[in-house]
């Protein structure tokens, strides 16, 4: 007999060799129908597969995000299946769930796959689907799993072998597709109900330009019809919110191929934008005693080294710079954190000096693979307002709070009301992720554990998800259809100090490590503005709106008003436009409107006799005559509640 310790921490005694689904099944049949995977002691599992020592299990349903990444890697081998059906000879690379749905990268040979042809690749998977077949797994040894891949000619999953060892190699086979895979996956292909194939794109196998371009087809799936309805009408949804299409309607941004791909151009209203949330975020840390520095955008790459960024992202990085001295190599900074622990240390602390809390918005820059990005939220060069408080151990917890406060700040200003915290852990499983003293990792893990608890908030413990150097508080918003993001981030890191030997003298008289804390509520600027757009349709709020009111004469006479207007405003601070084009006011109205610009001030005859303006609202219409002081006091009570 084993113990089964239940998430509410009830034991079971069961068998040994009995499955997470007759677990299920002892507590209801309802909840076993609903069971797509199980997590035992930490490790995402087949419901099916035995277990055979003392375990913590977590039923998992799709309800829970690991359940819904199962039954997308199921579903994408379920595509395959039917692909394989379909085209005969088709060879596959790899095939992972992603944030919503999953993809497969495959070898058609010499054949195009073209869009009109994935409705019938659809029906093939339903009609799959429907025979009910469960995933099976088997161990195989190497030996095996090569002479099976050789007989198939499929060198992309030969080339896979070559990384793994006897003892941890599977195969999953449902109907007739096998596929080498670690898994897990749903029980049985029958709880696939609805797909959707929603596109196709180029992608080189394992991500290197210089390997061969395969055919990656995206898709999602659900367990119910009515679901992939909602789904797609979000996406339609999506499609009007594209912060891409938004951003250059308001000219907030562009890209160039000349300069490259993921670099963006901020335009001079984006900019706007962009310095708007900077400067609201400077006048709060200068209240919580930040100091503002400014570092380089490269950096030798001895630096990176010892920080251990260039071990953990110098894959991801751009090729080092060499300069005219031999043997000398610069990178352009993945990261602000080393160039920070060397302002710290260019000279001796004190413990009455600390903390010591260190701000800037620095550009950094990661190579994403072209098909990887996306607008400003996928991007190769990005600012982080990033920070770094050096502390004592024993202040780690009242600063991590105030950081914690400051981030929440920062959502609630934006508007980003609906929102939860991870808490982002190790995954012990993969101790080759991680940095550091083990130890110091698990006790800056609970020195966020504990900080979580004191401000009341709610947070999901995730493993697997922290930093390489130190676990994290990650803050995940969801926008205005559903959409669940990755922004703000608070880290508590015991390793890198110790990396650049850091010191501060305490009050023993003796040299003692400080624990730092990251920070970035705003996580990137870039990304962040892009769901700031997409969440509020371009309708930016007013205090970062960068066109704030048009003042929009009738005819032309009416023009010197409109630049009297517009000095008296601009002298409260408040900016906007007049547009003094020679149109009609109907279609500088509707021009207007299409700029999202939030207020509109019509001058005409009776404005300028009254001293007044004729206010409209974008969106709204007309609101009616107020002077200009009357709605300068407006705008800016406006700003001041927000």
């Amino acid at each position: 007999m084993i113990n089964i310790t239940l998430p509410d921490g009830s034991v079971r005694e069961v068998e040994q060799g009995t499955t997470s689904m007759d677990i299920a099944k002892s507590i209801s049949e309802g909840l076993a129908r609903n069971v797509l995977a199980a997590k035992v002691n930490d490790v995402v599992w087949d419901a099916n597969r035995p277990i055979t020592t003392d375990a913590t299990l977590q039923l998992l349903t799709w309800n829970d995000d690991l359940g819904k990444s199962t039954f997308w890697h199921s579903s994408a081998h379920l595509m395959a299946e039917a692909l394989e059906a379909i085209y005969p000879g088709v060879k596959f690379g790899i095939g992972p769930p992603i944030e919503t749905g999953y993809y497969y990268d495959i070898d058609l040979g010499d054949r195009t796959l073209n869009a009109d042809e994935l409705p019938a690749i659809e029906a093939k998977m339903i009609e799959l689907a429907r025979e009910k077949n469960e995933y099976l797994r088997k161990e195989v040894s190497k030996a095996d799993a090569i002479a099976y891949f050789k007989e198939k000619k499929d060198e992309y999953k030969l080339e896979l072998l070559q990384d793994l060892s006897d003892g941890e190699i599977t195969f999953y086979q449902q109907g007739n597709f096998v596929d080498l895979c670690r898994g897990p996956h749903i029980p049985n292909t029958e709880k696939i109900k609805a797909v959707k194939l929603t596109n196709i794109a180029g992608a080189y196998w394992r991500g290197d330009e210089k390997n061969k371009m395969l055919t990656r087809i995206y898709g999602v799936t659900f367990p119910q019809q009515k679901d992939l309805k909602e789904y797609l009408e979000m996406m339609e949804e999506a499609k009007k919110r594209d912060h891409r299409k938004l951003g250059a309607e308001l000219e907030l941004f562009t890209f160039s191929e000349k300069v490259g791909a993921g670099l963006p151009l901020w335009l001079p209203k984006g900019t706007v934008v962009r310095n708007r949330l900077q400067n609201f975020l400077r006048k709060e840390q200068a209240k919580q005693g930040y100091q503002e520095v400014m570092t380089p955008h490269i950096g030798k790459k001895e630096l990176y080294v010892t920080s251990g960024h260039y071990e953990k992202y110098g894959a991801d990085s751009f090729q080092p710079i060499h300069t005219p001295k031999e043997g000398e190599e610069f990178l352009l900074k993945p990261m602000n954190c080393p160039h920070h622990c060397e302002i710290y240390g260019h000279k001796p602390h004190s413990y009455r000096e600390l903390p010591i809390r260190i701000s800037e918005f620095g550009t950094v820059y990661r190579y994403e693979q072209s098909g990887e990005l996306h607008g400003l939220s996928r991007v190769r060069g990005f600012t982080q307002d990033d920070a770094h408080i050096f502390c004592t151990p024993e202040q780690v917890q009242e600063e991590f709070l105030k950081v914690l406060e400051l981030t929440k700040l920062v959502l609630e200003k934006a508007g980003f009301t609906d929102f939860k915290a991870q808490i982002s852990l190790r995954d012990l499983n993969k101790p080759e992720k991680y940095l550091g003293n083990p130890e110091t990792f698990a006790k800056a893990e609970q020195a966020i554990i504990d900080a979580v608890a004191e401000a009341g908030l709610e947070a999901e413990q995730v493993a697997g998800e922290a930093a390489f150097y130190g676990p994290k508080l990650d803050f995940m918003i969801k926008d205005a259809i559903g959409r669940t993001w990755q922004l703000g981030t608070i880290q508590v890191d015991y390793n890198l100090p110790e990396r650049f030997k850091l010191e501060y003298i305490g009050a023993d008289n003796q040299p003692h490590r400080p624990v730092m804390i990251h920070r970035a509520p705003f996580g990137s600027m870039e990304r962040f503005i892009s769901i700031l757009i997409e969440n509020t349709t371009g309708k930016l709020p007013l205090w970062l709106a960068p066109d704030q009111f048009a003042i929009l004469p009738i005819g032309e006479g009416h023009i010197p008003y409109a630049k009297q207007v517009l000095a008296e405003l601009e002298a409260s601070d408040l900016t906007g436009y007049i547009d003094d084009r020679n149109e009609t006011i109907g279609r500088k109205i509707r021009d207007t409107e299409m700029k999202k610009v939030p207020y509109m001030l019509l001058v005409g005859d009776k404005e300028m006799e009254d001293g007044k303006v004729a206010l409209r609202i974008q969106g709204e219409g007309d609101k009616g005559s107020v002077t200009v002081a009357e709605f300068s006091e407006q705008l800016l009570a406006e700003i001041d509640n927000v």
